[in-house]
């Protein structure tokens, strides 16, 4: 069972707490690997911030460094199937905007689940 529906996704993709902690998790999981993100200034703008400065890093790391990428992806716990899932779902889009869609969604799901059992529900 899926601890965080894709409606939950979307209802908390514009809570600004949650956005804030999401645009920490994604700044510290690039860190691990020396990759630099910035935390968007205005909240109300992070996700198209955040989406524009992964493009870019994701479109760097496929074609220079993709091994990089791989190591990424693992640390963010992003399948090599969620990816081929995405792709064929939003086949209209970009492999770079696939994954940095998918990076998003996967570390917002990591801070709703944090979310979800410290408030108690086990």
């Amino acid at each position: 069972m899926e601890l965080v529906s894709r409606e939950d996704f979307l209802k908390h993709q514009n809570d600004r707490e949650t956005v804030r902690k999401t645009a920490q998790q994604v700044i510290k999981d690039f860190a691990f690997f020396n990759i630099e993100v910035r935390f968007p200034e205005d909240l109300s703008l992070a996700y198209n911030d955040l989406f524009d400065q992964l493009t870019a890093i994701v479109a760097h790391m496929l074609s220079e460094n993709s091994e990089k990428l791989y190591a990424v992806l693992y640390q963010i716990d992003l399948s090599e199937a969620a990816i081929r899932k995405g792709v064929a779902q939003m086949s209209d889009h970009t492999l770079n905007d696939v994954i940095t869609h998918l990076i998003l969604e996967r570390e917002l799901k990591k801070v709703l689940t944090r979310k979800y059992f410290s408030e108690g529900n086990l």
